[in-house]
């Protein structure tokens, strides 16, 4: 995608046909109760048909794939969005770990949204890892796992920024929406196409008393993470993605690689930094519906073909 549109503020501009539509999909929405914690998807498509569940990163929300997630809808696909807990309109946790999130994501993958066994689990940076960590337990319920830009074995942007001591600050109350629009900033920074951006920040506010704020919980940035991982089921396919100025390095350690089964394939999207829905975001989609019509190929068994019913003789009488 070109250049055109992009700032590091995310002011809307006028948007593109593509775009606009995504948006006027509108989706279904719900909750399902998890630990005592309703937690809210977003969905699109026809309900019991084959799915995807797309994992928001740290501090983001499900509205992050609003203008991805519509276009993702073919072949009888059923998408869904979740906001983890502390994230978006999610409810808040006295604390937060890994494998909670995990439950939450695998409530959703488990039909309280409306899709199939054997869902795609597509998880960003922190959500990457929840995918993976879900791969790992719940194999049953997942068919594959694609990983956008999770640094694997090293610290991820959320981690960095709880030990850099911004995991339990208050979140600032802006005086009026505007002003915090004009303030919103991915983490890490990089340049957006202006129209995403924008749309982004719009739904990352609440009103709250004295102004506006983020929606996010900021104890969700010193979350626990487990100490031990599992090693990748055979069965599950793992594909990372990765922006080609991104914190996913292209080579992988082989301990990695080998928890990850051994068979993790790798697609790089060119020009794009850690947020690739927010500065390619058509170049994305691009590679998700490739690897899904891939693994459609995969999954495709010949069914022999059905021999023509036998004609029985009548008698005579």
């Amino acid at each position: 995608m070109p250049n055109q549109g992009r700032s590091p503020a995310g002011v809307v501009v006028d948007a593109p046909a593509w775009f606009r539509a995504a948006l006027a999909d509108e989706p279904q929405t719900g909750y399902v109760r998890v630990d005592g914690a309703d937690i809210a998807w977003r969905a699109w498509g026809d309900p019991g048909a084959d799915g995807i569940v797309l994992i928001h990163g740290g501090a983001a929300h499900a509205r992050w794939w609003d203008h991805i997630a519509p276009l993702l809808v073919e072949d009888r696909r059923r998408v869904v969005a979740v906001d983890l807990s502390g994230h978006g309109d999610s409810d808040h946790r006295d604390h937060y770990d890994l494998d909670r999130w995990v439950a939450e994501a695998v409530a959703v993958a488990a039909g309280s949204a409306g899709i199939r066994d054997g869902a795609t689990v597509v998880g960003h940076s922190l959500g990457g890892l929840v995918a993976l960590r879900a791969g790992m337990l719940h194999p049953a319920h997942l068919g594959e796992v694609v990983v956008i830009d999770t640094p694997l074995g090293e610290p991820s942007p959320e981690e960095r920024a709880a030990r850099a001591g911004q995991a339990f600050g208050p979140l600032r109350v802006y005086p009026s929406r505007d002003q915090a629009l004009t303030r919103f900033r991915p983490m890490p920074g990089q340049p957006v196409i202006d129209f995403v951006a924008g749309h982004v920040a719009a739904h990352s506010l609440r009103e709250v008393p004295g102004g506006w704020s983020w929606k996010f919980d900021p104890g969700v940035l010193g979350f626990a993470s487990p100490r031990t991982w599992p090693a990748m089921p055979a069965r599950t396919r793992v594909v990372l993605i990765r922006g080609e100025r991104g914190i996913l390095p292209r080579r992988i350690s082989p301990a990695i690689r080998d928890l990850l089964g051994g068979t993790a394939t790798m697609i790089e999207i060119p020009d794009a930094d850690h947020h690739v829905m927010l500065d390619q975001p058509l170049a994305l989609v691009a590679a998700l519906r490739t690897d899904l019509a891939s693994r459609s190929r995969l999954d495709l068994t010949p069914t022999p073909p059905t021999p023509p019913p036998a004609h029985r003789r009548g008698r005579r009488t």
